[in-house]
């Protein structure tokens, strides 16, 4: 005889056990990454959570689990295996994405249809079990569910979080070694917080600011009107730092703050690559235009070549940075660059010159009436005096920046196309006294290295949490054409195979970091991914249930108490057991 002791399944945390129909939603996003459950952390507890919710289903139920982010993934249809469930629970890994709904609900709504009929009546409806913090980027109206929503909220709304929310860089395009670096920080927290941002260059620590930052919910009139008393209204915040650094060279920067309290690490730091200032290749295609020549003779680049307009369209360049067209149109463009033309417009572009019976329209004696004296191109710049006898009638789009303006129309404009910058002056330096002023070569030299820097001046795009980048053939093939595959280190490591055609895309980077690729191609060898998101680092729970419909059901923070006593009934058992032993064997000894 023997006193037997059975577990048996409890689950203080929800309001019911599992029906007979349920499905486990299970939040994987950036924030579920939050440690503030004892512990642990909130997609560890969804974990735990969710288990507890396989443990109670009764004979012949069935659930399914989806793991979601910005996508979702359906990772157990419907089943009445309850190992498989718990190994789907048990097999979801956190992601730094960002985090949306309707994915998730779309394929239970699909693996729903499948359920017949007797199981997910409109007086019985299936039970839908969200395991989340609320914090999902399309919690509107749109979001529809055929299932009776069970929102289990977690987190602790007074846990705190400092985030970087945004991170830019950009090269001064008139020293062009100097790189400037702004970072912006939010506290998502319940007090005021106090801390420093470190900036590292190539692993070594180089700059330190300081920063104060007031709690976010401070801005909020709904909190405000419960929590008036907590507002401090001197309080003096200092929410941004900005650094100025010398990098004549390529380096890796990253930003981060050293507030210890924080509890989700994926907003902490941030990192940027930052390419090395190119020498700047110039070419001038003219049938000969002396200001212009000696102008480039004195131009701070690498090389600054003239051609003449047949040595052009023989054989268009490549590489160049920028190409100046003089009293030239050419017939064709590189697809993507930087051009600068005087007297003269871009080929097949928006911005046109009106004709009449095919010949360009002038306009004499033009009188400039303002310009852009914030403009990088005109900065410090007096342009009031300038004679010009005639200047081409402009036909511009809506999106173009017109840089000089006069009484017969725009004298200087600056374009954008998606791969292209263009930069018109519509009258001949020949017909002009501008040349022979001291204004000039100073506009060429601020043209010449906006125009030539200008799809240089900013870092390397960072990346989102989820991004696949996608590495050209042709930059593969300059490292070597037979390579057959890609080292992928940092956050995530992967072997990644290189297809024998078309280009390489990587796997999902679902981590925030630094990533390196192996051997390094050009323009690609490194990639940075930052979370850099208000929503997310925003780890307050949401009281209301995404959608605005369903039953909110707050988890227990820890264990359950009903588990402790199991413990404590099989400690006292125990000398239980072995008084029955000991009788036991005297009888059988008797």
């Amino acid at each position: 005889r023997f006193i037997r002791l059975v577990r048996t399944p409890c689950n203080p945390s929800h309001a019911a056990a599992a029906g007979q129909v349920s499905v486990i939603l299970l939040d994987r996003s950036a924030s579920m990454s939050t440690k503030d459950v004892n512990g642990t952390t909130r997609l560890q507890e969804a974990q735990r959570l969710a288990l507890d919710l396989v443990n109670s289903m009764k004979r012949g139920g069935q659930a399914m689990v989806i793991a979601f982010d910005q996508t979702a993934q359906t990772l157990q249809p419907f089943t009445t295996d309850t190992a498989a469930l718990r190994r789907a629970i048990e097999s979801v890994q956190p992601t730094d994405r960002l985090s949306k709904l309707k994915l998730a609900f779309q394929l239970a709504d699909a693996q729903l249809a499948f359920i017949p009929e007797n199981n997910r009546s409109v007086k019985n409806p299936p039970d839908v079990w969200l395991y989340s913090d609320g914090k999902v980027q399309d919690g509107g109206e749109d979001l529809t569910l055929r299932g009776n929503l069970k929102y289990v909220k977690l987190g602790s709304p007074d846990a705190e979080n400092v985030a970087i929310v945004a991170l830019s860089a950009h090269r001064n395009f008139q020293k062009p070694t100097e790189v400037q670096v702004y970072a912006r920080l939010a506290n998502f927290g319940p007090r005021p917080v106090n801390t420093d941002v470190q900036l590292s260059i190539n692993g070594t620590l180089t700059r330190v600011a300081a920063v104060s930052l007031a709690p976010e919910r401070w801005a909020d009139p709904a909190w405000i009107k419960t929590h008036a008393a907590q507002v401090q209204k001197d309080y003096i915040a200092r929410n941004s730092v900005e650094f100025t650094l010398d990098l004549p060279n390529a380096a890796t920067v990253k930003v981060e703050h050293t507030f210890r309290e924080d509890v989700l690490p994926a907003d902490d730091a941030a990192w940027l690559v930052v390419p090395p200032p190119r020498q700047l290749k110039v070419l001038l295609v003219t049938e000969g235009n002396y200001f212009l020549e000696k102008a480039m003779e004195k131009m701070p680049v690498k090389d600054a070549a003239t051609v003449k307009p047949a040595v052009y369209d023989a054989k268009p360049p490549e590489d160049v940075d920028l190409i100046i067209f003089d009293r030239y149109i050419p017939p064709t463009l590189p697809p993507a660059g930087t051009f600068m033309y005087f007297a003269s417009v871009p080929p097949d572009s928006k911005l046109k010159a009106v004709r009449e019976n095919d010949a360009i329209v002038l306009q004499t004696d033009p009188v400039i009436l303002d310009w852009r004296r914030e403009h990088p191109i005109l900065r410090h710049l007096l342009l009031s005096k300038i004679h010009i006898a005639q200047t081409m009638q402009l036909d511009l789009p809506l999106e173009a920046q017109v840089l000089v303006d006069s009484n017969r129309g725009p004298l200087m404009v600056l374009y954008r196309e998606p791969r292209r910058l263009h930069l018109v002056v519509g009258f001949d330096l020949l017909d002009s006294d501008w040349p022979t002023r001291v204004s000039f070569p100073v506009f060429l030299n601020n043209a010449v290295m906006f125009m030539a820097l200008s799809s240089q001046v900013n870092v390397r795009e960072t990346l989102p949490p989820g991004s696949s980048p996608t590495i050209e053939r042709a930059l593969i093939n300059r490292v070597n054409p037979q390579l057959k595959s890609l080292q992928l280190t940092g956050p995530i490591n992967a072997t990644v195979p290189i297809p024998p055609t078309g280009d390489c895309v990587l796997p999902p980077l679902n981590r925030v970091g630094l990533y390196r690729l192996s051997p390094a191609i050009a323009g690609a060898d490194q990639f940075a991914v930052n979370l850099l998101s208000d929503p997310e680092s925003n780890i307050i729970p949401a009281d209301i249930p995404p959608g605005r419909s369903g039953q909110v059901i707050a988890a227990a923070a820890g264990k359950s108490r009903l588990e402790l006593w199991w413990w404590i009934v099989a400690v006292a058992a125990l000398p239980l057991l072995m008084i029955e032993w000991w009788v036991y064997t005297r009888r059988v000894h008797l």
